[in-house]
């Protein structure tokens, strides 16, 4: 029950449609029992005295307790589906706040499939155990009482006998929900890792395909898919282990009750409409502790379920604001690193390795090195989407973390490499970061990036919508769309992390000439592989390992015999074989 301790501000403030539902219940479960008695008195009073002319008002009453019935049976579902419906309303919510709150460091090692999993069947199943289980509970819980209260007042020996089957039926519930539980866990875990293996695949199935992998990709979802069936398969065992023994244990006592109620009635006992109404009675007494493993059942996967969901809710926030953070309109952009070092994980080696520069508002800072240098990294501390190891970052000589996250955030435009656009039109995409933003900035922006041409060329224009992850546009048109959404942002400081590696050199030159505007006032980091993309920095740092092993203009470092050199060499020598044939 901790799980439900742990989740229960999510339903306790709509515990009043459970109390109303139970309300319900009492009626239900009342009028269950009065059937039996009704049951008895119909024999003993009216069919063997032969009072026949009391046959109408015992259908009438009759037909009255199932109208009643009837409607409670209506409210008491309809306020146990509020009470589920609204509870797991926040919970869903809560859940979706918590991924958006939540670092990139957790995104890092979780599963895509499997947090939709969470989200979705996990939650629900936990919404149906609050709709469903807790009031089946209660009124199992009742109609035990209400039965036993009643068969006492029929008959105590008998009552006994009937009784003396109970521990046992109870030790088979316990013993099956000691096994069903871990089995529901697993079978969870299983369809997380499922829906993971579906979802990667139809991401990646241009890849696929052209790698010509599928049946490859076949026969990995077959084997997640079978790992799912048999712990579907292991579960079923438990149930067909179970169900039958606890179903034999009240066969075993019905047959108890029949053989000494008999007796008792012979003997003169017991009257023969109490014997019938005994052995309704008995089913009355048994079906809810046999189907108390139905109940257990939903206990048990709406308890996995709520393990998984407090997973996401009780995992840490690494990354929030602080207390009294400083609010200011807008950031120069002074940027400044001192003894910077970041490790993802405890295991892994440094990422970047005491690291420290300077970048004076309005400069433009040119970031190059090898794949897996840093230099992402880099600019990824200064967004907080990560915490550094050890050392400080400022912007305008404040701590970054002195900052609210919002206002450091919508500071700093970020144009990744892999650009990744919204299943929405053109226009919501580059307004994006700045939702108020008028048509003509949304233009102006679009310009800027080289995108108005292809975008005016488009069936809606800026009004198309795109597809899933933006498809339907080609590399290069994803890129400056990413671009023209940095630019509307209109922010202090511009990361272009390799944003033109996706278009051609003409169009790299022209959305570079728009950029020197944009940049103008702007601290700007460019990160790429092509010096063409950044020897107009004001200083460019060259990693390797982690570390600045460079630093300087273009100019400076084209005559040092270092790493920019090298690169520098290999990237022009085609160039420089073709001028030296030119001119001779």
């Amino acid at each position: 029950m901790d799980t439900f301790k742990k989740l229960k501000s999510f339903y306790l403030p709509y515990k009043k449609y459970f109390l109303w539902s139970l309300f319900f219940v009492l009626f239900i479960t009342t009028i269950t029992v009065i059937y039996p008695i009704v049951l008895q008195l119909t024999i003993d009073e009216i069919v063997l005295k032969e009072q026949y002319e009391y046959i109408p008002w015992i259908v009438a009453g009759f037909l009255s307790l199932m109208a009643i019935k009837g409607v409670s049976a209506f409210f008491h579902q309809y306020l146990g589906d509020m009470f589920g419906i609204q509870s797991v309303y926040r919970l869903r919510n809560e859940l979706y706040e918590k991924l958006q709150r939540l670092p990139f460091m957790y995104y890092d090692n979780a599963k895509t499939g499997d947090l939709m999993s969470r989200l979705t069947a996990d939650v629900e199943g936990f919404r149906f155990f609050l709709s469903f289980g807790f009031s089946e509970l209660v009124r199992f819980l009742l109609l035990i009482c209400g039965t036993l209260t009643v068969m006492f007042i029929y008959s105590v020996p008998l009552t006994l006998v009937t009784i003396a089957a109970l521990p046992f039926l109870a030790i088979a519930v316990y013993q099956f929900d000691k096994r069903v539980h871990p089995a529901f866990r697993k079978i969870r875990e299983s369809f997380g890792k499922l829906n993971t293996n579906v979802q990667e695949n139809i991401s990646g199935i241009q890849t696929v395909k052209a790698l010509s992998r599928e049946n490859f990709e076949i026969s990995k979802f077959n084997d997640a898919n079978g790992h799912y069936k048999e712990k579907n398969l292991s579960t079923s065992l438990v149930w067909a282990k179970y169900f039958p023994l606890m179903e034999l244990i009240g066969n075993i006592c019905v047959v108890a009750l029949l053989a000494y109620g008999s007796v008792l009635v012979m003997r003169g006992g017991l009257q023969p409409g109490e014997l019938v109404a005994f052995f309704s009675l008995v089913w009355y007494l048994m079906m809810p502790i046999m189907h108390l493993g139905f109940v257990i059942n939903l206990f048990s996967q709406s308890k996995a379920s709520g393990e998984r969901l407090l997973e996401i809710l009780e995992a840490d926030e690494t990354i929030r604001n602080k207390e009294n953070t400083v609010t200011v309109p807008a950031l120069e952009g002074h940027v400044s690193f001192k003894n910077v070092s970041l490790r993802y994980q405890k295991e892994d080696a440094l990422a970047l390795n005491n690291v420290s520069f300077t970048a004076c508002s309005g400069k433009t800072i040119g970031l190059i090195g090898a794949t897996g240098s840093g230099k992402t990294s880099l600019t990824q501390l200064m967004t907080r989407f990560y915490t550094p190891t050890t050392g400080e970052i400022f912007i305008d000589g404040r701590d970054i973390t002195d900052y609210p996250l919002k206002t450091l955030r919508s500071n700093v435009g970020v144009v990744l490499q892999e650009s990744f656009l919204f299943s929405s039109t053109i226009r919501a995409n580059i307004s994006y970061g700045r939702p108020d933003s008028t048509m003509e900035t949304i233009i102006d922006a679009a310009k800027r990036a080289q995108a108005h041409e292809f975008i005016m060329e488009l069936p809606d224009g800026y009004d198309t919508m795109l597809g899933e992850r933006g498809m339907g546009l080609s590399g290069g048109q994803k890129q400056r769309i990413a671009i023209a959404r940095a630019i509307c942002m209109n922010p202090s400081i511009l990361i272009l992390d390799d944003s033109t590696s996706a278009v051609d050199m003409t169009t790299e030159f022209n959305i570079q000439k728009e950029l020197k505007e944009v940049m103008k006032g702007r601290t700007t980091f460019i990160i790429a592989h092509r010096i063409s993309s950044l020897k107009h920095a004001d200083e460019i740092l060259v990693l390797e390992n982690g570390s600045i092993v460079e630093r300087g203009t273009h100019d400076e470092l084209v005559t040092k015999q270092g790493y920019y050199k090298r690169i520098f060499d290999i990237q022009y020598k085609d160039q420089k074989a073709v001028l030296q044939s030119t001119v001779g």
